[in-house]
């Protein structure tokens, strides 16, 4: 029951009150951070600056490679990773911004992954590396300058930083559904406000893929690669994925044949734009 007539009138629960303050404290807290990002030229609600996402990154860097197996002792490729990468920040917009970025290369071969710490490290597993072929056997590096893009483009666009401010005003919205909805009779409410807060999340991650993939068609053409091949890295994660990949809807990442139709968009709105 959360409002009650008393003489002629009602009676806010104050568990509603309550909740109200709580979501209002969580919007105020996240719309009050507020920068515009140079290069997307994005108006983001983060509150950290990009020092600290550089800091965090370096202090995060170990523990994330122990976790994948180490760093590769493949030195050879190894280097092609780290002259990639740093090929498409050099020749890039990527180059405007402060952060400091390292590529790495993960001894780990069954799992295929990449993937950018806040700041400017960015890591790819050798299982993932192997598969970036056009032949089967050597390397191609257009593909792997698309996928050092992709994670590039999740730097420059403070992802991480704007994921972590996201998380915490949907966690006060939670909070706020959990105190307005709680019915001690039903234990599932709990649970369907915690499932709200999970689906919002997964809303802002697709976007954001979505939006790397744009950024890291832009810096392959800056740098001087094929954005095709990018396309061909996602008939790698189709292929790897198989048919029994999770729904769109339940996952962060949006499906590789959408992600393929939005990326043949952005080479056809970069070539335009940049004149390439």
């Amino acid at each position: 029951m959360y409002a009650q007539r008393q003489g002629g009138g009602f009676r806010i629960s104050p568990t509603i009150i309550i909740a109200v303050v709580m979501a209002g404290f969580a919007f105020c807290r996240y719309y009050s951070n507020s920068s515009t990002n140079e290069i997307t030229g994005e108006t983001q609600h983060i509150s950290m600056s990009p020092e600290q996402e550089i800091a965090l990154g370096l202090q995060s860097a170990p523990e994330m490679a122990q976790e994948m197996g180490g760093l590769s002792s493949n030195q050879q490729m190894t280097a092609i990773v780290e002259q990639v990468g740093q090929k498409v920040v050099r020749n890039s917009a990527a180059a405007r911004t402060p952060y400091k970025y390292d590529f790495h290369l993960l001894a780990d071969p069954n799992t295929i992954n990449a993937f950018a710490l806040p700041g400017g490290q960015v890591f790819i597993t050798e299982g993932l590396l192997v598969r970036l072929t056009t032949d089967g056997r050597s390397l191609n590096e257009d593909m792997l300058a698309g996928v050092l893009g992709h994670e590039i483009g999740h730097v420059v666009a403070r992802h991480s930083a704007e994921k972590m401010a996201q998380m915490e005003l949907a966690q006060g919205i939670t909070g706020a559904v959990t105190m307005a909805t709680y019915d001690p009779s039903n234990p599932n409410t709990a649970y369907i406000a915690q499932s709200v807060a999970n689906m919002i999340q997964l809303k802002y991650g697709r976007a954001q893929e979505l939006q790397s993939d744009n950024l890291g068609v832009r810096f392959m053409l800056e740098a001087g690669y094929d954005p095709e091949n990018l396309i061909q890295v996602m008939e790698v994660l189709k292929q790897a994925a198989g048919p029994n990949r999770t729904p769109e809807f339940q996952s962060t990442h949006p499906d590789p044949e959408n992600r393929q139709e939005a990326i043949r968009a952005a080479i056809e709105q970069w070539r335009k734009q940049l004149g390439k």
